[in-house]
């Protein structure tokens, strides 16, 4: 079902959601050091230009399944198994929480809120950094790149992750991200689009599937569910 900017205008003063999911980098955390590292470990060995860091905020947004084959063509698996093997040995290490995140996920679970994430990031790294950081014990489900049939923006993984809860995706479901990729998989399957920060890609990009709201960050979200 998607969600048009009618449904959007209709939609009455926000209350408290059934279920939220989260997006994961640059929506509660921040691993983006790490992840522009080992895209550039994979250029390099391929002989191909680096990126800047302001590069990588913008050009990463789809799960590595759908990116690198287009990046790297017939040696993309190569390019994958390099980039997964800095990663790997490196990401909790650049792994830091945003403002406010962990006190909205407490706050949520503390009223009865269903939390789950879905993340373009690879499941394994995703599941490994919530439990890092104890964040685990708040989230039904966890679903990154290459746990459902596709990834992000497609529904497969927000169905996934509403499944333990049995709450279908809908309007009484709030999906919180970053960027158009995440607002564009809220409108795909009719959850209510919450914006977090600001997107990398521009305000532009957010035209074709516009937030609801847009929150400065994780700590004004957190306000606005204290007072529901």
């Amino acid at each position: 079902m998607m969600v048009t900017e009618r449904d959007i205008q209709m939609v009455p003063a926000l209350a408290l959601p059934k279920a939220v999911l989260f997006d994961w980098d640059n929506t509660l955390v921040t691993n983006w050091r790490c992840v522009h590292a080992a895209t550039n470990a994979a250029l390099d060995a391929f002989g191909m230009p680096t990126w800047t860091l302001e590069e990588s905020y913008t050009r990463v947004r789809q799960s590595l399944r759908d990116a690198f084959p287009a990046l790297f063509g017939e040696g993309w698996e190569r390019a994958r198994d390099i980039f997964y093997a800095h990663f790997e040995a490196n990401h909790l290490e650049f792994l830091d929480p945003l403002t406010g995140a962990g006190r909205l996920l407490e706050t949520l679970a503390a009223r009865g809120v269903y939390i789950g994430v879905v993340s373009n990031k690879t499941g394994r790294f995703l599941r490994a950094e919530a439990r890092a950081l104890g964040w685990d014990r708040w989230c039904g489900a966890l679903v990154g790149a290459g746990d459902a049939a596709a990834d992000k923006p497609d529904p497969a993984p927000v169905h996934l992750a509403l499944a333990p809860a049995g709450v279908p995706a809908g309007p009484g479901v709030w999906f919180v991200g970053d960027a158009d990729i995440d607002m564009e998989c809220a409108h795909r399957t009719g959850c209510l689009p919450l914006m977090v920060g600001a997107t990398p890609h521009g305000d532009g990009a957010l035209a074709a599937f516009p937030p609801y709201r847009r929150f400065a960050t994780c700590d004004e979200l957190c306000t606005l569910v204290d007072g529901l």
